[in-house]
């Protein structure tokens, strides 16, 4: 049994390695490469174009093919893909690498959940199985930032890579040594299956690059990003027109559009979007004041100990009927985290974020397992389509709810920048004592390395300006941190009328049950 966790929770962490070992260390990539932090963001995008859908075809392949088989194959190209990436230090090859790597990894997600919950009876696999399996899968951006700065320092660029390969070499020995039991295999993959398939994954893929580089490149400023939009409606209506007219649907589009989905839907995306708060805006928020992984350590171990903590109790408490008491001490412990992170200042430091961070990451980690054992557990009592289609729901939440997130958060914070940037300026008159000794203390700091007075005034200047702009992103960060403080409590009270409408027949004399609504 502790074989098989080992195994789920090294394959959880290496799958998840590929986009946050990019994103904690894009400074660090893009030296390498030659490239800026916006080319080298590419890594990311081509990484999650395949990444993004490739599960949901993989889980028919896998029902006609047999667990062992898919697994044992499917971790091969991972392997020398990995491999492949310790000769290349171009960047246009680094990207194309970053792709297949993409698609390669695509399956390891699943083995994570499925080695886990092999190891549990059939009435703990959605509760405790589905709680610790979830435990690997948040931990890949804590462990990526406290293990950078040490591969980095080792090899540079390399040792990223060479971990990555390390990992995918002890997930190989797992698949081959630890067996999973398999069920009876059926002929379940259709043509049109793959037609619909690619359709949905071109839609998809598109809307990855879309948010990911949109923010980079400013949404309206380049044609391209309106032409990747175009694809992706088009192509996702033409997979919608398809599925809607095969009676042995990829996914059950009627399905997907009912009243319980939506709202299912809604709930993980907007449980993707909070996260973001921790997955995105603290880390880039000390990036902005300067500091590095080293210096964020202490942030990464608690985040790491509150989501281990956070899935074992998990584990324990759930069960039928308490998902909303679960969610609602989620959502409360997020919300107070997002409200003291909101707090900050230009001199805060990790070490004043520990407790909201590990508040956010102990939320995180009670909130998806009741969500998915519930919305997984009513897709099994109807068949392989619903499974198919409760897939699709879970990686357009999470896959394509995390890069709206990050687009959303960080183009919200680039306009409250120049927003507080426009006021910081008006208010910064030369004439103003204050501003002017402030200008001449950075001047005289240059004056004693050069004897060019120009230069000096140039460069006093210049780090003044940069002051400035610190200062205008510690408001933009903190308004952001706000506004996702906002979304949580308006999250909480959607929650609260959600039950008190199930239960109204309990709270108003004379009300209807909720099941004869």
């Amino acid at each position: 049994m502790l074989a098989y966790a080992v195994a789920s929770a090294t394959a959880g962490i290496m799958q998840g390695l590929g986009t946050s070992l990019i994103s904690v260390n894009l400074q660090q990539i893009a030296g390498p490469l030659e490239a800026t932090q916006t080319e080298a963001s590419w890594l990311m995008a081509a990484y999650l174009f395949p990444n993004a859908s490739l599960a949901l075809i993989l889980f028919k392949v896998r029902m006609q093919y047999g667990i062992r088989n898919f697994c044992e194959i499917a971790i091969i190209p991972y392997v020398l893909i990995s491999l492949a990436h310790l000769w290349v230090n171009d960047l246009t090859l680094s990207i194309a690498l970053r792709f297949f790597a993409g698609a390669a990894a695509a399956p390891i997600s699943s083995m994570a959940l499925l080695y886990m919950i092999e190891i549990f009876p059939p009435e703990k696999k959605l509760n405790v199985g589905l709680s610790l399996a979830l435990i690997g899968l948040f931990l890949s951006t804590p462990v990526a930032g406290l293990i950078s700065p040490a591969l980095l320092d080792m090899r540079d660029l390399q040792g990223l890579y060479l971990f990555e390969l390390g990992l995918a070499l002890i997930t190989l020995c797992f698949i081959y040594l630890l067996p999973l039991s398999s069920p009876p295999r059926a002929k379940v993959i259709a043509p049109l299956d793959i037609v619909s398939y690619l359709l949905l994954a071109i839609c998809l893929g598109c809307l990855s690059i879309v948010f990911t580089m949109g923010r980079l490149y400013w949404w309206l400023e380049v044609d391209w990003l309106g032409w990747l939009l175009i694809v992706a409606i088009v192509t996702g209506t033409l997979m919608v027109v398809i599925e809607l007219n095969r009676k042995n649907n990829l996914i059950d589009i009627r399905w997907l559009t009912s009243t319980e989905i939506i709202h299912f839907t809604g709930v993980l995306l907007v449980f993707r979007i909070l996260l973001t708060e921790q997955s995105t805006g603290v880390i880039n928020f000390f990036k902005q004041l300067g500091l590095f992984n080293e210096q964020m350590s202490g942030m990464y171990w608690s985040i790491l100990a509150a989501t281990v903590v956070s899935g074992m109790l998990c584990a324990v408490i759930v069960k039928p009927g308490r998902e909303a008491a679960i969610h609602l001490a989620a959502l409360t412990l997020i919300a107070i985290a997002t409200y003291m992170d909101s707090q900050a200042t230009i001199l805060t430091r990790p070490e004043q974020m520990y407790l909201s961070q590990a508040m956010m990451a102990f939320g995180s980690g009670l909130f998806l397992p009741p969500a998915m054992a519930v919305g997984f557990g009513a897709a099994l009592k109807r068949g392989l389509p619903y499974i198919m289609s409760f897939i699709a729901v879970f990686l357009f939440t999470q896959k394509v709810g995390a890069f709206i997130g990050s687009a959303l958060f960080g183009t919200f914070v680039t306009w409250r920048e120049q927003y507080h940037s426009a006021i910081l300026t008006s208010r910064l008159l030369p004439t103003d004592p204050l501003v002017t000794a402030r200008m001449q203390q950075y001047i005289g700091a240059y004056a004693k390395t050069g004897a060019d007075s120009v230069n000096n005034t140039i460069q006093g200047t210049s780090t003044f300006a940069k002051q400035v702009q610190q200062q205008a992103y510690v408001l933009a960060y903190n308004d952001a941190f706000y506004a996702t403080f906002l979304i949580a409590l308006g999250a909480i009270a959607l929650l609260i009328l959600h039950v008190a409408w199930n239960n109204r027949h309990k709270l108003l004399p004379g009300g209807m049950p909720a099941e004869q609504a």
